[in-house]
Protein backbone atom coordinates (compact mmCIF):
# COMPACT_ATOMS: atom_id res chain seq x y z
CA UNK A 1 0.00 0.00 0.00
CA UNK A 2 1.37 3.29 -1.01
CA UNK A 3 -0.48 5.49 1.49
CA UNK A 4 -0.87 4.60 5.02
CA UNK A 5 -3.66 6.10 6.93
CA UNK A 6 -4.44 5.63 10.62
CA UNK A 7 -7.94 4.42 12.58
CA UNK A 8 -8.31 4.50 16.01
CA UNK A 9 -12.28 3.72 15.18
CA UNK A 10 -13.46 1.31 16.93
CA UNK A 11 -17.08 -0.37 15.21
CA UNK A 12 -19.64 -2.91 16.22
CA UNK A 13 -20.86 -3.28 12.69
CA UNK A 14 -21.43 -6.98 11.35
CA UNK A 15 -22.87 -6.41 7.70
CA UNK A 16 -25.43 -4.83 6.26
CA UNK A 17 -26.36 -7.53 7.79
CA UNK A 18 -23.20 -5.96 8.46
CA UNK A 19 -24.73 -2.82 9.06
CA UNK A 20 -22.33 -1.63 11.53
CA UNK A 21 -20.82 2.04 12.11
CA UNK A 22 -21.78 5.18 9.59
CA UNK A 23 -19.34 6.18 6.63
CA UNK A 24 -18.43 9.42 5.20
CA UNK A 25 -19.98 9.99 1.10
CA UNK A 26 -16.68 10.28 -0.63
CA UNK A 27 -18.26 9.50 -4.39
CA UNK A 28 -21.94 8.98 -5.71
CA UNK A 29 -22.52 6.49 -7.69
CA UNK A 30 -25.79 7.49 -9.76
CA UNK A 31 -27.21 6.35 -12.87
CA UNK A 32 -25.22 8.83 -14.99
CA UNK A 33 -21.84 7.42 -13.97
CA UNK A 34 -23.34 3.70 -14.08
CA UNK A 35 -24.02 3.50 -17.66
CA UNK A 36 -26.32 0.62 -18.43
CA UNK A 37 -29.13 -1.02 -17.06
CA UNK A 38 -29.57 -4.96 -16.79
CA UNK A 39 -32.28 -5.87 -18.97
CA UNK A 40 -35.96 -5.21 -18.66
CA UNK A 41 -38.60 -7.62 -18.26
CA UNK A 42 -39.79 -10.22 -15.67
CA UNK A 43 -38.64 -9.03 -11.57
CA UNK A 44 -35.49 -10.74 -10.50
CA UNK A 45 -36.75 -13.49 -8.48
CA UNK A 46 -38.75 -15.22 -11.18
CA UNK A 47 -35.79 -14.65 -14.18
CA UNK A 48 -32.94 -16.88 -15.24
CA UNK A 49 -30.45 -17.34 -12.47
CA UNK A 50 -30.98 -17.63 -8.25
CA UNK A 51 -34.32 -18.29 -7.22
CA UNK A 52 -35.36 -16.66 -3.56
CA UNK A 53 -39.12 -15.83 -3.51
CA UNK A 54 -40.36 -12.50 -3.38
CA UNK A 55 -39.45 -10.26 -0.77
CA UNK A 56 -40.96 -10.80 2.90
CA UNK A 57 -44.83 -8.95 3.66
CA UNK A 58 -42.92 -7.15 7.19
CA UNK A 59 -41.47 -4.95 5.31
CA UNK A 60 -44.70 -3.19 4.88
CA UNK A 61 -44.61 -2.31 8.14
CA UNK A 62 -41.74 -0.19 8.02
CA UNK A 63 -41.37 2.85 5.53
CA UNK A 64 -38.49 1.94 3.09
CA UNK A 65 -37.67 6.55 2.73
CA UNK A 66 -37.51 6.25 6.61
CA UNK A 67 -34.86 3.20 6.84
CA UNK A 68 -32.89 4.92 4.09
CA UNK A 69 -32.97 8.34 5.71
CA UNK A 70 -31.84 7.02 8.88
CA UNK A 71 -29.21 4.67 7.33
CA UNK A 72 -27.84 7.55 5.14
CA UNK A 73 -27.83 9.65 8.16
CA UNK A 74 -25.74 6.71 10.27
CA UNK A 75 -23.54 6.30 7.77
CA UNK A 76 -22.60 10.19 7.33
CA UNK A 77 -21.72 10.02 10.87
CA UNK A 78 -19.22 7.01 10.37
CA UNK A 79 -17.60 8.79 7.38
CA UNK A 80 -17.35 12.14 10.01
CA UNK A 81 -15.57 9.73 12.77
CA UNK A 82 -13.67 7.93 10.16
CA UNK A 83 -12.14 10.98 8.29
CA UNK A 84 -11.39 12.94 12.44
CA UNK A 85 -9.30 10.05 13.07
CA UNK A 86 -7.96 9.86 9.52
CA UNK A 87 -9.34 6.33 9.28
CA UNK A 88 -10.83 7.49 6.21
CA UNK A 89 -9.22 6.45 2.77
CA UNK A 90 -8.71 9.10 0.14
CA UNK A 91 -9.97 8.75 -3.40
CA UNK A 92 -6.45 8.42 -4.97
CA UNK A 93 -6.47 5.36 -2.68
CA UNK A 94 -5.61 1.89 -4.91
CA UNK A 95 -7.73 -0.43 -2.85
CA UNK A 96 -10.89 2.66 -2.58
CA UNK A 97 -10.52 2.75 -6.37
CA UNK A 98 -10.02 -0.89 -7.28
CA UNK A 99 -13.86 -1.51 -4.91
CA UNK A 100 -15.49 1.48 -6.57
CA UNK A 101 -14.56 0.11 -10.38
CA UNK A 102 -15.65 -3.59 -8.67
CA UNK A 103 -19.25 -2.06 -7.33
CA UNK A 104 -19.27 0.03 -11.03
CA UNK A 105 -20.02 -3.57 -12.41
CA UNK A 106 -22.42 -4.63 -10.08
CA UNK A 107 -24.49 -1.83 -9.44
CA UNK A 108 -26.25 -1.99 -12.98
CA UNK A 109 -27.20 -5.23 -12.33
CA UNK A 110 -29.06 -4.51 -8.84
CA UNK A 111 -31.98 -2.60 -10.33
CA UNK A 112 -33.78 -5.60 -11.17
CA UNK A 113 -33.83 -6.79 -7.90
CA UNK A 114 -35.02 -3.28 -5.82
CA UNK A 115 -36.82 -0.83 -7.90
CA UNK A 116 -35.79 1.86 -5.52
CA UNK A 117 -32.21 0.76 -6.37
CA UNK A 118 -32.41 2.92 -9.32
CA UNK A 119 -32.62 6.22 -6.63
CA UNK A 120 -30.33 5.38 -4.49
CA UNK A 121 -26.98 7.34 -3.88
CA UNK A 122 -25.23 4.79 -4.12
CA UNK A 123 -21.39 5.16 -2.22
CA UNK A 124 -17.97 3.38 -1.42
CA UNK A 125 -15.68 3.77 1.20
CA UNK A 126 -12.93 2.29 2.61
CA UNK A 127 -11.74 2.94 5.97
CA UNK A 128 -8.33 2.01 7.77
CA UNK A 129 -8.62 -0.86 10.37
CA UNK A 130 -7.21 -3.84 10.97
CA UNK A 131 -11.43 -5.48 11.31
CA UNK A 132 -12.62 -7.86 8.99
CA UNK A 133 -15.45 -6.39 8.08
CA UNK A 134 -17.69 -5.09 5.17
CA UNK A 135 -21.15 -4.03 4.88
CA UNK A 136 -23.80 -2.35 2.68
CA UNK A 137 -26.56 -0.40 4.63
CA UNK A 138 -29.98 0.63 3.01
CA UNK A 139 -29.60 3.17 0.68
CA UNK A 140 -26.86 1.53 -1.16
CA UNK A 141 -24.01 2.61 1.37
CA UNK A 142 -20.75 0.66 1.50
CA UNK A 143 -17.92 0.52 3.37
CA UNK A 144 -15.16 -2.46 3.52
CA UNK A 145 -12.73 -2.45 5.99
CA UNK A 146 -9.08 -2.73 4.77
CA UNK A 147 -8.07 -5.76 7.04
CA UNK A 148 -10.85 -7.38 5.11
CA UNK A 149 -8.73 -7.23 2.37
CA UNK A 150 -5.32 -7.03 3.15
CA UNK A 151 -5.75 -10.14 5.86
CA UNK A 152 -7.60 -12.64 3.88
CA UNK A 153 -5.61 -11.71 0.92
CA UNK A 154 -9.09 -11.33 -1.35
CA UNK A 155 -9.02 -11.19 -5.25
CA UNK A 156 -11.27 -8.99 -7.16
CA UNK A 157 -13.88 -12.32 -7.80
CA UNK A 158 -13.84 -12.66 -3.76
CA UNK A 159 -14.06 -8.80 -3.17
CA UNK A 160 -17.19 -8.80 -5.50
CA UNK A 161 -18.76 -12.31 -3.84
CA UNK A 162 -18.82 -9.73 -0.43
CA UNK A 163 -20.20 -7.00 -2.21
CA UNK A 164 -22.84 -8.60 -4.25
CA UNK A 165 -23.57 -10.63 -0.71
CA UNK A 166 -24.06 -7.30 1.34
CA UNK A 167 -25.86 -5.52 -1.53
CA UNK A 168 -28.17 -8.59 -1.80
CA UNK A 169 -29.26 -7.43 1.92
CA UNK A 170 -29.89 -3.59 0.78
CA UNK A 171 -31.86 -4.95 -1.96
CA UNK A 172 -34.01 -7.37 -0.17
CA UNK A 173 -34.33 -4.92 2.26
CA UNK A 174 -33.72 -7.25 5.28
CA UNK A 175 -33.27 -4.72 7.55
CA UNK A 176 -36.33 -3.53 6.87
CA UNK A 177 -38.11 -6.72 7.39
CA UNK A 178 -36.77 -7.40 10.65
CA UNK A 179 -37.56 -4.16 11.95
CA UNK A 180 -41.15 -5.09 10.78
CA UNK A 181 -41.13 -8.04 12.55
CA UNK A 182 -39.88 -6.58 15.94
CA UNK A 183 -42.66 -4.29 14.72
CA UNK A 184 -45.62 -6.99 14.71
CA UNK A 185 -44.24 -8.77 17.73
CA UNK A 186 -43.90 -6.43 19.80
CA UNK A 187 -46.47 -3.36 19.46
CA UNK A 188 -49.89 -3.56 20.36
CA UNK A 189 -52.40 -3.50 17.89
CA UNK A 190 -53.18 0.69 18.40
CA UNK A 191 -49.30 1.59 18.78
CA UNK A 192 -49.02 -0.48 15.31
CA UNK A 193 -51.52 1.37 13.97
CA UNK A 194 -50.02 4.73 14.69
CA UNK A 195 -46.42 3.15 13.70
CA UNK A 196 -48.07 2.17 10.18
CA UNK A 197 -49.21 6.10 9.44
CA UNK A 198 -45.56 6.68 9.90
CA UNK A 199 -45.71 9.69 12.21
CA UNK A 200 -43.92 10.70 15.11
CA UNK A 201 -44.72 7.12 16.80
CA UNK A 202 -42.62 6.04 13.65
CA UNK A 203 -39.88 8.07 13.58
CA UNK A 204 -39.47 7.29 17.60
CA UNK A 205 -39.62 3.03 16.99
CA UNK A 206 -37.22 3.59 14.03
CA UNK A 207 -35.13 4.77 16.68
CA UNK A 208 -35.59 2.03 18.70
CA UNK A 209 -36.35 -0.72 17.18
CA UNK A 210 -34.21 0.38 13.77
CA UNK A 211 -30.66 0.72 15.46
CA UNK A 212 -29.12 -0.55 12.17
CA UNK A 213 -25.98 -2.19 13.75
CA UNK A 214 -27.62 -4.08 15.87
CA UNK A 215 -29.98 -6.08 13.67
CA UNK A 216 -28.95 -9.68 13.14
CA UNK A 217 -30.42 -11.71 9.99
CA UNK A 218 -31.65 -15.35 10.20
CA UNK A 219 -29.78 -18.25 8.52
CA UNK A 220 -32.70 -17.69 5.24
CA UNK A 221 -31.88 -14.22 4.99
CA UNK A 222 -28.17 -15.18 4.99
CA UNK A 223 -28.35 -17.53 2.20
CA UNK A 224 -30.60 -15.51 -0.02
CA UNK A 225 -28.10 -12.74 0.14
CA UNK A 226 -25.13 -15.55 -0.47
CA UNK A 227 -27.30 -16.56 -3.43
CA UNK A 228 -28.41 -13.20 -4.62
CA UNK A 229 -24.72 -12.10 -4.68
CA UNK A 230 -23.70 -14.65 -6.12
CA UNK A 231 -26.16 -13.61 -9.24
CA UNK A 232 -25.00 -9.80 -9.20
CA UNK A 233 -21.11 -10.49 -9.32
CA UNK A 234 -21.79 -13.40 -12.23
CA UNK A 235 -23.22 -10.53 -13.87
CA UNK A 236 -20.89 -8.44 -13.52
CA UNK A 237 -18.45 -10.45 -14.92
CA UNK A 238 -16.73 -12.19 -12.00
CA UNK A 239 -15.94 -15.61 -11.21
CA UNK A 240 -18.96 -17.26 -8.74
CA UNK A 241 -17.10 -19.89 -7.32
CA UNK A 242 -15.43 -17.07 -5.88
CA UNK A 243 -17.87 -17.74 -3.19
CA UNK A 244 -16.43 -21.07 -2.05
CA UNK A 245 -12.96 -19.76 -2.05
CA UNK A 246 -14.10 -16.65 0.08
CA UNK A 247 -16.00 -18.23 3.00
CA UNK A 248 -13.19 -21.39 3.29
CA UNK A 249 -10.53 -18.51 4.00
CA UNK A 250 -13.58 -17.07 6.23
CA UNK A 251 -13.53 -20.25 7.62
CA UNK A 252 -9.61 -19.95 8.40
CA UNK A 253 -10.07 -16.94 10.05
CA UNK A 254 -12.59 -17.89 12.24
CA UNK A 255 -10.06 -19.97 14.03
CA UNK A 256 -9.04 -18.30 17.46
CA UNK A 257 -10.57 -14.86 17.65
CA UNK A 258 -13.65 -14.92 15.58
CA UNK A 259 -13.84 -11.53 13.02
CA UNK A 260 -16.46 -9.35 13.96
CA UNK A 261 -17.93 -10.22 10.33
CA UNK A 262 -18.67 -13.83 11.14
CA UNK A 263 -20.54 -12.29 14.01
CA UNK A 264 -23.39 -12.12 12.07
CA UNK A 265 -21.99 -14.01 9.00
CA UNK A 266 -21.35 -17.69 10.46
CA UNK A 267 -19.10 -19.32 8.13
CA UNK A 268 -19.00 -23.17 7.78
CA UNK A 269 -19.59 -26.26 5.39
CA UNK A 270 -23.29 -25.95 5.62
CA UNK A 271 -22.57 -22.43 4.29
CA UNK A 272 -20.16 -23.55 0.75
CA UNK A 273 -22.17 -26.56 0.10
CA UNK A 274 -25.37 -23.95 -0.46
CA UNK A 275 -23.27 -22.16 -2.25
CA UNK A 276 -21.76 -24.77 -4.68
CA UNK A 277 -24.96 -26.67 -4.64
CA UNK A 278 -26.11 -23.08 -6.45
CA UNK A 279 -23.20 -22.65 -8.47
CA UNK A 280 -25.10 -24.28 -12.05
CA UNK A 281 -27.51 -21.61 -11.53
CA UNK A 282 -25.16 -18.56 -12.45
CA UNK A 283 -22.77 -20.51 -14.72
CA UNK A 284 -24.51 -19.41 -17.71
CA UNK A 285 -24.81 -15.71 -16.76
CA UNK A 286 -21.02 -15.58 -15.80
CA UNK A 287 -20.06 -17.64 -19.18
CA UNK A 288 -22.15 -14.95 -21.16
CA UNK A 289 -20.64 -11.52 -19.29
CA UNK A 290 -18.36 -9.10 -20.21
CA UNK A 291 -14.89 -9.65 -18.27
CA UNK A 292 -14.00 -6.71 -16.32
CA UNK A 293 -11.16 -4.60 -18.74
CA UNK A 294 -9.00 -4.54 -15.47
CA UNK A 295 -7.99 -6.51 -12.91
CA UNK A 296 -6.65 -5.59 -9.30
CA UNK A 297 -4.12 -6.89 -6.59
CA UNK A 298 -5.23 -6.88 -2.97
CA UNK A 299 -2.75 -5.06 -0.63
CA UNK A 300 0.70 -6.21 0.20
CA UNK A 301 0.28 -9.09 2.81
CA UNK A 302 3.35 -7.99 4.54
CA UNK A 303 2.44 -4.48 4.62
CA UNK A 304 2.17 -2.28 7.94
CA UNK A 305 -1.49 -2.03 8.89
CA UNK A 306 -3.10 0.98 9.27
CA UNK A 307 -2.12 2.29 12.73
CA UNK A 308 -4.75 1.77 15.63
CA UNK A 309 -5.31 3.77 18.89
CA UNK A 310 -5.35 1.81 22.15
CA UNK A 311 -8.45 -0.15 21.91
CA UNK A 312 -9.19 0.69 18.30
CA UNK A 313 -9.57 -1.76 15.64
Amino acid sequence: MKRQFRSGLKTHWGCACCFGVPLPPRRLFGAALLGGVAAAGLPAWAREGVDVGKQSSFTKLVSAQQVERTASQQYLQLQQQAAQQKALAPDSHPQLIRLRAIAQRIIPHTFEWNERARQWKWEVNLIGSKQINAFCMPGGKIAFYYGILQQLQLDDDEVAMIMGHEAAHALREHAREQMGKNAATSLGTSVLSAFLGLGSTGDALLRESGKLLSLTFSREDELEADLVGLELAARAGYDPGAGVTLWQKMAAASKGSPPEFLSTHPSGPTRIRDIEANLHKVAPLYASAQRPAQRFEPPRAAARAPAAAPGGG
